[in-house]
């Protein structure tokens, strides 16, 4: 798979399927943090040390026993990428903020279906991150646990019999582990809940966060939920509390899109519709307001309100609709305005044959 196609797709292979509770959570990912030993963590590293991690990782790849998974991977290096395209590649949550501004020498490992990638030289050396649709955290563990104990056979990691796993930050220190889902709560949103939902995840020890992690903006009521401590808990507690609030949450959502239903069902078809006719139909739109409309309209397509499109779509114009890829698929740089212009008509676009496809 070329670079070309990295940048091109609005959603990665993975996407396509329906995992389980999809209509509130988009994805699950395992991120697992891994330094080597004997070298300096990347924020002290000098170029040809960071250099030195990328050749152990291409190294370790090129060997015939590696996970099918990671067949026909490719690795990218960020001095290879213009700021276009490592922000399409944040955009699709392959790549992280951090790596796509900060590291220099850093480089990313992405499977031809982009479920897994490989950040390298990130905040830690290694960033093995697993992806799946739905509600699947046990299965993103399930990879990530097979890939970090391979690449541990290949490269020696960064120990203490005491602490774990060492890393950069201390909060990943211990097993390392970062289990998050991405979860679409508009409904709660709507009956202003999350004001009171949310300390009370915190006070539990988890975090949430924006669309893009630790200092993004939620938008289109996209939330990612994360644990935020690993030292001295096994993965299974961690992903076994995680997966626990994470329920509840989603009973929330339910029962606040019954409500909805049972006490304001003309309000909330006109709230839905009428966003979805600003979509059919605007000729300017920025990138807040287009994320809070496709969030109206995939609730309505969740609970039954519209039809003839799926959620699908939804997913991929919240992809298709951010700054980088809209200016990838027009193919030149944009300003401000420019890409409220050519966002509002591709979504016009975009649902137009995605209408007719579907009258087919």
């Amino acid at each position: 798979m070329s670079l070309q196609d990295f940048t091109q797709h609005a959603l990665s292979e993975w996407m396509r399927g329906q995992g389980p509770r999809s209509d509130i959570v988009i994805s699950s990912r395992v991120r697992v943090a891994r330094n080597l030993s004997g070298l300096p963590f990347p924020m002290l590293a000098t170029s040809s040390q960071s250099s030195e991690i990328v050749r152990r990782v291409e190294d370790a790849l090129r060997r015939e026993d590696k996970p099918s998974i990671l067949k026909g991977a490719e690795l990218i290096r960020m001095d290879d990428l213009s700021d276009l395209e490592k922000r399409v590649l944040v955009e699709k949550h392959l790549i992280s903020p951090h790596l796509a501004e900060e590291s220099r020498y850093g480089a990313v490992v992405l499977s031809q279906n982009e479920a897994v990638s490989i950040m390298i030289n990130e905040e830690d050396h290694l960033r093995i991150q697993c992806l799946f649709p739905g509600f699947q955290p046990e299965k993103a563990w399930e990879l990530a646990d097979e890939l970090d104990d391979w690449f541990e056979q290949e490269l020696t990691y960064a120990f203490s019999e005491t602490k774990g796993y060492l890393t950069s930050c201390a909060t990943n220190v211990g097993t390392g582990i970062r289990v998050s889902v991405m979860v679409h709560l508009p409904a709660l949103a709507i009956t202003r809940q999350l004001n009171r939902l949310f300390p009370a995840i915190t006070q539990v020890g988890l975090a949430v966060r924006g669309i893009y992690g630790e200092g993004s903006e939620a938008l289109g009521n996209l939330y990612q939920v994360s644990n935020q401590v690993t030292l001295g808990q096994r993965e299974e507690d961690i992903i076994q509390k995680l997966t626990g609030v994470v329920r509840q949450m989603i009973q929330h959502e339910h029962n606040a899109r019954s409500r909805l239903r049972e006490t304001s069902l003309t309000k909330l078809e006109d709230r839905v519709h009428r966003s979805y006719g600003i979509l059919e139909h605007a000729r300017v739109i920025s990138s807040k307001e287009v994320m809070e409309r496709l969030s109206d309209v995939r609730l309505g397509v969740d609970m039954g309100l519209i039809s003839g499109i799926s959620s699908q779509v939804m997913n991929e114009l919240m992809v298709l609709t951010q700054p980088g890829f809209l200016q990838t698929r027009s193919k030149q740089r944009l300003d401000v305005d420019e890409r409220d212009v050519r966002r509002a008509q591709m979504v016009r676009e975009y649902l137009s044959l995605k209408r007719n496809e579907g009258n087919h």
